[in-house]
């Protein structure tokens, strides 16, 4: 049962309190804005306490509660259903619970919380109080609750709108922050990259050579010297393809940047996007056409999915690497769009193949699955490279 209670309420990535955690605080710091149900209490104090009002309070008090943390718990697409459901609590308890007007004005601040742009908020919330003015004048309530609650609904409203329309700015400020320390940093290990291939690689490369002609010159020593010899040979030849091979994980970093901006993307559209750890050491083709796969899915997923998750998930063996991109959003995509075509087609490249599953209303999933044994079979990328390097530094 508690198992049950806590699954009910862990928190959504695109949730409040997923936001909260994100930003170092506690998922449960939008708690404190429950102070404001004090005038559920205090209400009664302008006329006076009754049996009616305690005994609608304490069913009425815990549903709102409930409503409340799911508010702040549930997907940003759920959010909506959980505020209108205060809304719909307080309208139906107007005849007997003017008190329950503070739930109405708490449904209408949440209601901000949802994928809805600023424009549609107003309209929801002016078509709510509308409804709302009308219910309490055919009720007969006072001239002063009949003005002050539209009025409190859209002041708080609008002030917590601006507060989320300053905090989506500040987090679109730090992802953009956080791509240029990126790219700096980028920027600094091709740097280094470059340093070290052009001159360990070119210093070891000379060691080497010069040692292969002191050893088919060097007639006079016995057979433990020319040990001696083949053994420094093999030292600097490893010295060689340990330079190569760092040089090559430096400068491997599409993957890495196009993650980045894909998440730097998403994130100001209000999706959430999680992805596990890369692969190392791919060969350059396989990840460079991976990288421009998951540029073409995260903008599908931009543009259409409507969804609020997505993820990135890579599983690799010493055959084949698989990568598995997936959205949560309206799903249908069609397998013949240009995107998908293009995609298509940088897979096949590589020695790969794509599979879609885009059931309606249930989301999209890629599935790529590229073999490396090939790649290193049909003499890859990877070793292409490599050579280039050698022949850069001849």
């Amino acid at each position: 049962m508690i198992m049950q209670i806590r699954a009910w309420f862990r928190p959504a990535p695109d949730s409040y309190a997923a936001g909260s955690v994100r930003k170092g605080k506690s998922p449960w710091i939008d708690g404190v804005h429950l102070l404001w149900s004090v005038w559920i209490f205090v209400t009664p104090m302008f006329d006076h306490y009754t049996w009616t009002w305690a005994l609608l309070t304490l069913v009425s008090y815990p549903v709102f509660l409930f409503l409340y943390a799911k508010c702040i718990v549930s997907s940003r697409r759920a959010t909506r259903l959980y505020a209108l459901g205060m809304n719909a609590l307080s309208m139906a308890l107007m005849a007997w619970y003017p008190s329950g007007l503070t739930y109405f004005v708490f449904g209408c601040v949440m209601l901000r919380g949802c994928l809805t742009g600023f424009r549609t908020y107003l309209l929801m919330i002016t078509a709510l109080n509308a409804a709302c003015l009308v219910e309490a004048w055919f009720l007969h309530y006072p001239w002063q609750a009949v003005i002050s609650i539209p009025l409190v609904s859209f002041i708080i409203g609008l002030v917590t709108a601006a507060e989320k329309l300053s905090d989506e700015k500040d987090a679109e400020l730090k992802l953009s922050h956080d791509e240029v320390r990126r790219l700096a940093a980028t920027a600094e290990r091709e740097r280094i990259g470059r340093d070290l291939h052009d001159l360990l690689g070119h210093t070891l490369s000379l060691i080497t050579l010069k040692l292969e002609l002191s050893r088919k010159l060097f007639d006079r020593d016995s057979a433990a010297a020319r040990r001696e010899l083949e053994e420094a040979e093999r030292v600097a030849r490893h010295a060689l393809a340990e330079v190569r091979a760092a040089v090559t994980g430096i400068r491997s970093t599409d993957l890495a940047a196009e993650l980045a901006s894909a998440r730097l993307l998403l994130e100001s559209s209000g999706v959430h996007l999680d992805y596990g750890s890369l692969p190392d050491a791919l060969p350059q083709d396989i990840e460079r056409t991976l990288a421009l796969v998951i540029r073409e899915a995260t903008t599908n997923i931009h543009r259409h999915a409507a969804a609020t998750e997505a993820s990135v998930r890579f599983i690799r063996t010493t055959e084949k690497l698989d990568m598995q991109i997936s959205d949560n959003g309206k799903g249908g995509l069609v397998t013949h769009g240009n995107g998908v075509s293009g995609m298509c087609e940088r897979i096949r490249a590589v020695g790969g193949n794509l599979q879609i599953d885009s059931p309606p209303r249930r989301g999209t999933r890629l599935l790529i699955s590229v073999s490396l044994h090939a790649q290193k079979a049909g003499g890859g990328s990877e070793g292409a490279s490599q050579k280039g390097y050698a022949g850069s530094a001849a």
